[in-house]
């Protein structure tokens, strides 16, 4: 016998051995074992419409703590902010962007040199500057220069000419900071909108510090 017909040969045994295995099965669950069609009285459809709200119910949930989950994320940990403008050349670029860390001061409070986004006083925006003098510090612009608590500001990181002057431009400036009020400037000083003009941000308008 060649290996076809032996094929054919064998085929018969096992449907009768599965065909008997289905009606022992069949026996005992007194039901067969294939779905059953769609009753008359609905109550298949309405099986079928419980799992299907019940689906839709555990979507809304999931939709609901990721929205929840990115809402407390952005607004209380980390934050991705983009530039807008030369006031933080060459520090920051035009349309870079960068994290916001809003974390980083439910910690500790904010520091001299710390990029930061802050609340405009004077249009209620929101600007990327660096912490030039803080609570109970005061800061005078002489010749070009800038001094914190009468001692000469290092600032490494603006181009060895850079000239920072009030905002009139003309003679010598002393500002005075309060117990909450801090002092910020753009790095690009002849560009910047800052504290020059709208004056110190109090500590509830740091809204976080910017990571490099």
């Amino acid at each position: 016998m060649d290996a076809i017909p032996a094929i054919l040969y064998i085929f018969p045994n096992l449907w009768c051995n599965c065909a008997v295995l289905n009606m022992d099965v069949t026996e005992q669950l007194g039901s067969p074992i294939w779905p059953r069609p769609l009753a008359a009285n609905g109550q298949t459809s309405e099986i079928s419409w419980s799992w299907f709200l019940q689906q839709f119910k555990f979507l809304i949930i999931i939709s609901s703590l990721g929205t929840l989950s990115y809402w407390l994320i952005s607004h209380y940990i980390i934050q991705a902010v983009e530039v807008q403008g030369p006031s933080m050349s060459p520090t920051l670029s035009d349309s870079g962007h960068y994290w916001l860390n809003r974390l980083s001061y439910c910690v500790s409070q904010p520091r001299l040199d710390d990029i930061v986004v802050v609340r405009d006083p004077s249009d209620n925006g929101l600007d990327v500057k660096r912490i030039i003098a803080g609570p109970d510090q005061w800061i005078s612009f002489k010749d070009g220069k800038v001094y914190v608590d009468s001692e000469l500001l290092p600032e490494p990181y603006l181009p060895p000419s850079t000239q920072t002057y009030a905002e009139d431009k003309s003679g010598n400036e002393l500002i005075i900071l309060g117990k909450n009020q801090y002092f910020v400037m753009g790095d690009n000083r002849e560009v910047s909108l800052d504290s020059r003009i709208f004056g110190p941000v109090l500590r509830q308008s740091i809204l976080g510090k910017v990571e490099l």
